[in-house]
């Protein structure tokens, strides 16, 4: 992956690469950090919203919580009031009567006019003597099949906050509703405050933020927003991710997105809770950091195309000499060595230019002591091929060989001389394998009988100095393998091996065949190669120059495998002097390898 993406960058033009070094350094990471500061700056600006509008609700609910406390101490005050239950269960004779005791009773009155957080105060009681006077009223059964009413009389004296309609004026308010126990009459009530809106709403309208008051049932019990007083949270037509509990959420309010804090609260340990909902628009909240983010942008921007335009700038006069050297260099390319390129600075290019002209000086000079050695070298090869066809002219014609080979061989067999008839014809056989040898390759089989025949033409000459053994495994023989690969081996073990040990030794050839690779191993028990002698020789083998020595057939064998099977199949030599050598090669066995 790592190349092909180098490969890909030189392949680029220099400007591309210019350009595509500036995104890379400048471009991309303003990008990135100025996305994450947007982020940041918007994030920022939500977290101080959520921070200032939490302690909104805290300060509404602390000055709500104030205000609620009145008609909780009413309340608490009027169901342990004695008085009360006496006018509210006495069983009235006359409209005088009851006239006269509502005049005696004006605690209600009363409170109205000391506390401006109540608007008003009501009992309902079941007492068919009194009259409705907007203060005592007669619990009729419209009355007590209200949920409010069965509500109360549920509980046992525990307050709950309740969005009631008043029957005097049709307003609805937002009423401490509370059962009252008299006792002595064994009777009881219900209690109704009505809570003053007005001053309610006036407490919501010190905060910057839309807040809302919200009863157990969404009806808005009190706003900063006079529109929507009286509606329901379904009312405003928003949508919210979830809005059971406390905490912040995400709502979506005519399809724009808002925040809304909503906090959960059970004021005077009541029944019921109240909630106080403050919401805020996205929008207005990120204005501001948006303005911000634009000017920045339009900053950035303008930065980047000015550095964009030195980029273009540049890259065209770096780019202009880079042209220019490289017309000159198809120049030369072309065969046009008296091209001088001429350019002014001492940057790299200019350098390079310098370079450039010394180069293609020196191709001259250097093309013209070519010339003058292909010259000498022409002359020399006419010398070596006029020797050389002297040296064919000299030699003897090899039909003329063998046949006189063959005369001997007869000569010897008619004679009684078996052994030298034998020797003659192997002779023979083993010079005319020699002289058909091509670039072919031959069976291991073929090869085997040359092998055969140089043991016993050099048995015949050492007699029993030498001995020598063929352990070939029969699957091995069709095996296919280049000529004389063997034999030189062989040579090699008896006339450098053995041929200076007067006592004589043996000579092993072992074929076999192994996961898949043909392995060849040639060993004597000769006089061994010294260490150094051995190195030597190694060095020789994997040397690239050409050697005139007596090893040449083992080194020419160790290349033609190599170039024939690849660089792992040359020749191995293991040798320890005085106990003899090995030699041994292995070739892998392909669909190609058999006959």
């Amino acid at each position: 992956m790592y190349a092909r993406i180098i490969t890909l960058m030189n392949n680029l033009r220099l400007r591309t690469k210019l350009f595509l070094s500036f995104g890379c350094v400048a471009l991309i990471p303003v990008l990135i950090v100025g996305v994450f500061l947007t982020g940041e700056l918007r994030n920022m600006a939500m977290d101080n919203a959520l921070k200032q509008i939490t302690a909104n609700v805290d300060r509404v609910k602390k000055r709500t919580g104030e205000m609620l406390d009145v008609p909780l101490d009413i309340a608490y005050r009027l169901s342990n009031d004695s008085r009360l239950e006496e006018a509210a269960n006495h069983r009235y004779v006359s409209v005088y009567d009851v006239v006269q005791a509502y005049w005696n009773y004006p605690d209600f009155r009363e409170f109205v006019r000391l506390y401006r957080e109540i608007s008003s105060i009501r009992l309902y009681i079941d007492n068919p003597t009194v009259l409705d006077n907007w203060e005592f009223l007669q619990a009729d059964e419209t009355v007590t099949q209200e949920p409010w009413y069965r509500t109360a009389m549920a509980q046992k004296g525990l307050v709950s906050w309740n969005y009631i309609r008043d029957n005097r004026d049709g307003r609805y308010y937002l009423s401490l509703i509370r059962k009252v126990n008299f006792f002595k009459q064994r009777t009881s009530g219900v209690l109704v405050v009505n809570v003053n809106t007005n001053r309610l709403n006036g407490i919501l309208n010190q905060e910057s933020f839309e807040t809302l008051i919200v009863d157990e049932n969404d009806n808005i019990v009190a706003s900063n927003r006079t529109d929507i007083l009286g509606q329901t949270l379904d009312d405003l037509n928003f949508k919210a991710e979830s809005a059971a509990g406390q905490g912040p959420y995400n709502v979506s309010i005519d399809g724009k997105a808002f925040k809304m804090l909503i906090d959960d609260w059970q004021p005077g340990g009541s029944q019921n809770s109240l909630r106080i909902i403050s919401i805020f628009s996205v929008d207005s909240i990120v204005k501001e950091p948006n303005r911000i983010i634009s000017l920045a942008a339009t900053v950035i921007l303008s930065a980047l195309t000015m550095a964009i335009l030195l980029i273009y700038y540049f890259s065209r006069l770096l780019t202009g000499r880079m042209l220019q050297l490289s017309k000159h260099i198809s120049k030369v390319g072309s065969g046009n060595l008296r091209a001088t390129l001429v350019i002014d600075g001492k940057d790299e290019i200019g350098q390079l230019a310098r370079q450039f002209n010394h180069m293609v000086r020196n191709i001259n000079d250097l093309m013209r002591e070519v010339q003058e050695s292909n010259r000498q070298k022409n002359a020399i090869l006419l010398k070596q091929n006029e020797i050389k066809f002297k040296m064919m002219a000299s030699q003897i014609n090899p039909h003329f060989l063998f046949n006189a080979l063959e005369s001997i061989r007869m000569k010897a067999h008619v004679r009684g001389q078996a052994d030298i008839s034998q020797v003659v014809r192997l002779l023979g056989k083993m010079m005319r394998k020699n002289l058909e040898v091509g670039n072919r390759r031959i069976s291991l089989q073929s090869e085997l009988e040359t092998v055969g025949c140089y043991l016993v033409i050099q048995k015949f000459r050492y007699d029993d100095r030498l001995a020598y053994e063929l352990h070939v495994d029969p699957q091995a023989n069709l095996v296919q393998i280049p000529p004389l690969i063997i034999q030189p081996l062989v040579e090699n073990s008896v006339v450098h091996g053995l041929e200076n040990r007067i006592d004589g030794g043996m000579v092993r050839v072992d074929i076999r065949i192994e996961d898949g690779r043909l392995k060849v191993q040639v060993s004597d028990n000769g006089a061994g190669i010294s260490k150094a002698r051995l190195q030597e020789i190694r060095q020789m083998l994997e040397s690239k120059d050409d050697y005139e020595s007596n090893n040449i057939g083992m080194r020419n064998i160790h290349l033609r495998l190599r170039l024939t099977y690849g660089p792992e199949c040359g020749l191995t030599l293991a040798s320890q002097e005085g106990f003899g050598t090995q030699i041994s090669f292995e070739i892998p066995l392909r669909s190609d390898t058999y006959v």
